[in-house]
C-alpha cells in the first residue's frame, strides 16, 4: 500500500475528545461531531436526563444472539455517512456492510440505510446484528459462527512471530506498567491464552487474533454477499479493533503491541490477496486510517524522566461536586464527569436560583491550578477564551449543546486519563491526533504529500472518485493529488 499507493503524511484529527466512536464517524461522515452528533463513546444525554452510549437502542433486538450486546443501531447519528450515499446514488442498489468486534466501530461507519452491520459478542463468541438491519442472520453467518474460529486461535496461544531480540522498536518485554491477562503473574511472553481465567470468547478482543477472526469474518461476508461482484459498486468497512484492546493493555512501545502491527500487516496482505483473487486487482479501491493515535504509558514516560502523570474521572466528579456543594451549599450540582467534560444539573442550579456562569466561572478557578489539568474551559465562551487557534478549533469542532458537557477540563501534554498501566487516548495532542491515511487501488494515483489533511477528508474524497455525493454533514475537503487524471 505504501509503494503502490497515496500517502498522507500529516493526517490529523481536528477536534477532541479523540475516542473511538466520534472517530469511526468523523471518517465516514467526512464530519466532526459538533455536525453529525457523535460526541464520545457515552455521553450525558440531556433530553433523557441519563447517560447514553452511542448506538445503544432499546427499540430494536438482538439477531443471532439473547443478549443486550444486540440492542444497537445507529439512531443517535445525526448525518449521513459515505455509504449511505453511495445507496442514494443508485437508487439502493450498492451493498453496504460494516464490520468490526466493536459494535460501534461496524455500526456507525456503514450509516443509516447499511445492508447489514455485524459485531462480535464476547459472551457467545458469535457475530451478531440486531432487527434494525434483519430479521435473522444470513446462512453463512450461521455458518461461520458454527465453525468457532476463536477457539483455534486462543488453543494455540500468543508467543512472538519472530524472535524476540528482533523487536528493537519495543522496551524489553517485562515492564510494569503493562498490564497483565487474568492468570499471569508477569505481562511476557508465552502469553498462554488457553490457561487464561476468562472466556476465551471475551479474551481473544485483546490479542491480535482479534483482528485475524475479523478479517476471516470480512472474507466470508464478501462471498456469501457476492459483494463488488454484481456489477455496482459495493462498500464494506472493516475495523480493527483489537489493536485498540491490545494498546490499552500494554502501551505503544510494549513488543506486544509490536507484534500485533507485524502480524496485522499480514492480515491485511492476505486480505488485498484476496480481494485480487475474488473481485480483481485493480477493480477496488481501499483506504487505511485510524480512529485515534495513543500516549506513551506513564510508566515508560517516568522511566526515561519524560513529563507524565495520571487524573481519574471518578475523583474529578467528587472533587467538583463537593467544592461546589462548599461553595453554594447545595450537592448534586455536578451530574458527570465524562469525555473530560463536567456536566452540570441546570435544573437544580436554576431551581435553586444559582446562576449558571456563576457556577461554572468557580470550576474553572478552582481547578485551574489543580494537578494535570493545562486549562479549564467554559464550553458555551471558547471564542472569548485565550487559547492557541488549534485548541480552539478542535473544542469548537466537539461542541454539541444537549449532548456535550459544560466546562472541558485540558489535560497537561501526557496525563492519562485513569491508566495506571498500559495507555489510553482522548486529547488534542499529536500522539492522539496524528493518524495514518492511505489509499490503494482503484483510481488512485501512487504518490505522497506532507500537507496537513484531516480525518474529515476522507469521505469527500472517496465521493470524488466514485463521482457521488458527499454525506450531508460533510466539512471536508477533496485530497486531489490522488485522483487520477
Amino acid at each position: 500500500m505504501l509503494d503502490q499507493g497515496y500517502a498522507c503524511e500529516n493526517t490529523y484529527i481536528n477536534y477532541f475528545p479523540s475516542y473511538t466512536a466520534p472517530g469511526h464517524t468523523g471518517i465516514y461522515t467526512g464530519s466532526v461531531p459538533a455536525v453529525h452528533g457523535i460526541v464520545g463513546n457515552d455521553w450525558y444525554q440531556r433530553a433523557q436526563k441519563s447517560l447514553v452510549y452511542c448506538t445503544k437502542d432499546t427499540s430494536v433486538r438482538s439477531v443471532g444472539g439473547d443478549s443486550a450486546v444486540g440492542q444497537q443501531s445507529p439512531h443517535r447519528l445525526l448525518t449521513t455517512t459515505i455509504c449511505d450515499e453511495l445507496r442514494l446514488s443508485n437508487n439502493f442498489r450498492s451493498k453496504t456492510i460494516g464490520i468490526a468486534i466493536k459494535d460501534r466501530g461496524g455500526i456507525l461507519p456503514a450509516g443509516h440505510s447499511a445492508n447489514a452491520a455485524y459485531w462480535y459478542d464476547g459472551v457467545t463468541g458469535k457475530w451478531i446484528s440486531s432487527t434494525y438491519y434483519m430479521k435473522s442472520l444470513p446462512a453463512y453467518i450461521n455458518a461461520f459462527n458454527d465453525k468457532k474460529t476463536v477457539d483455534t486461535y486462543i488453543k494455540n496461544n500468543w508467543n512472538t512471530l519472530l524472535k524476540i531480540s528482533e523487536y528493537w522498536e519495543s522496551t524489553e518485554d517485562d515492564k510494569w506498567y503493562e498490564s497483565s491477562y487474568a492468570n499471569e503473574d508477569k505481562p511476557v511472553f508465552e502469553h498462554m491464552l488457553s490457561k487464561v481465567k476468562q472466556s476465551p470468547y471475551e479474551l481473544i478482543k485483546a490479542t491480535p487474533f482479534g483482528n485475524s477472526m475479523t478479517f476471516d469474518f470480512a472474507k466470508s461476508v464478501i462471498k456469501g454477499d457476492t459483494m463488488g461482484r454484481r456489477g455496482v459498486t459495493d462498500f464494506i468497512t472493516v475495523s480493527c479493533s483489537s489493536t485498540d484492546y491490545v494498546g490499552h493493555m500494554f502501551g505503544p512501545n510494549s513488543i506486544e503491541v509490536e507484534d500485533s502491527y507485524i502480524r496485522l500487516d499480514r492480515d491485511i496482505e492476505s486480505f488485498l490477496n484476496y480481494l485480487d483473487e475474488t473481485v480483481g486487482k485493480g477493480n477496488y479501491l481501499v483506504f487505511l486510517s485510524a480512529d485515534h493515535g495513543a500516549a506513551h504509558a506513564v510508566g515508560f514516560n517516568q522511566e526515561h524522566h519524560l513529563p507524565g502523570e495520571v487524573l481519574f474521572e471518578k475523583k474529578l466528579e467528587a472533587e467538583a461536586d463537593s467544592v461546589l456543594a462548599f461553595r453554594f451549599e447545595r450537592k448534586g450540582l455536578v451530574l458527570k464527569v465524562i469525555n473530560q467534560q463536567i456536566v452540570l444539573n441546570h435544573d437544580l442550579i436554576h431551581a435553586s436560583k444559582f446562576e449558571l456562569h456563576d457556577v461554572k466561572e468557580f470550576l474553572i478557578e478552582h481547578f485551574s491550578n489543580a494537578p494535570g489539568i493545562q486549562r479549564v474551559i467554559d464550553l458555551e465562551e471558547v471564542q472569548q477564551t485565550t487559547l492557541t487557534d488549534w485548541q480552539r478549533e478542535c473544542l469548537n469542532n466537539h461542541y454539541l449543546p444537549g449532548r456535550s458537557g459544560d466546562v472541558q477540563l485540558v489535560f497537561k501534554p501526557a496525563t492519562l486519563d485513569d491508566f495506571q498501566k498500559g495507555t489510553t487516548h482522548g486529547t488534542n495532542y499529536a500522539y492522539d491526533t496524528h493518524i495514518p491515511l492511505l489509499f490503494y487501488g482503484w483510481g488512485v494515483k501512487p504518490g505522497k504529500n506532507y500537507n496537513k489533511n484531516y480525518m474529515m477528508d476522507i469521505a469527500p474524497t472517496i465521493a470524488a472518485l466514485l463521482k457521488i455525493q458527499e454525506p450531508n454533514g460533510c466539512v471536508g475537503k477533496v485530497i486531489k493529488g490522488l485522483l487520477k487524471e
